[in-house]
């Protein structure tokens, strides 16, 4: 048994959780989410709780057991509390701009790069080299903050470049003069 997937959910106040064969909707003060689940898997709602269970005993089954009680419980903690994912940019002259939906970034190109936002995320940004992606939807915040790094990702030999705020770039020692 998956110890991950056997945990129950709790539905906090103010969420609706429906269940329609393998469809899975859960509304909140947040937002609202939806997914499918897998035909090996099968969620039910009882009281107050979330209960994924599956039906085979393989190992697909039980990879899929644990996987679809986190989707679950990701969306329950989405629509109430939210995600949220900081990146910081790093570099003289490097900045982003938020306008409307969409932000622009310079980061040393010879063009500024137009990064429009997906539905579903807002952005925020600080003191235009901290930027915060904020979303109800755990994949699409993570995808969205990992698009935004893509575009210049820290530079091994001077740090240079878009990165998230807790991480830690490894620097590389550069070349030594000849003799």
């Amino acid at each position: 048994m998956s110890r991950i997937g056997k945990k129950p959910i709790a539905i906090p106040k103010g969420v609706k959780v429906a269940v329609t064969g393998a469809q899975v909707e859960v509304q909140g003060p947040k937002g609202k989410l939806d997914l499918t689940v897998h035909e090996l898997c099968s969620v039910k709602v009882s009281d107050a709780t979330i209960l994924v269970s599956r039906a085979a005993d393989h190992r697909t089954a039980k990879a899929l057991h644990g996987l679809t009680r986190a989707l679950v419980a990701n969306m329950v903690l989405g629509v109430t509390e939210g995600f949220e994912r900081k990146l910081e940019i790093q570099g003289i002259g490097y900045r982003v701009a938020l306008a409307g939906r969409t932000l622009t970034f310079s980061l040393g190109f010879s063009h500024p790069i137009v990064f429009p936002l997906p539905e579903g995320v807002q952005a925020e940004v600080d003191k235009q080299t901290l930027i915060t992606v904020r979303g109800v939807d755990k994949h699409l915040v993570g995808q969205t903050a990992a698009r935004m790094r893509a575009l210049r990702p820290p530079d091994p030999y001077k740090g240079k470049g878009v990165r998230y705020q807790d991480e830690v770039v490894r620097k590389k020692v550069g070349k030594t003069g000849a003799k």
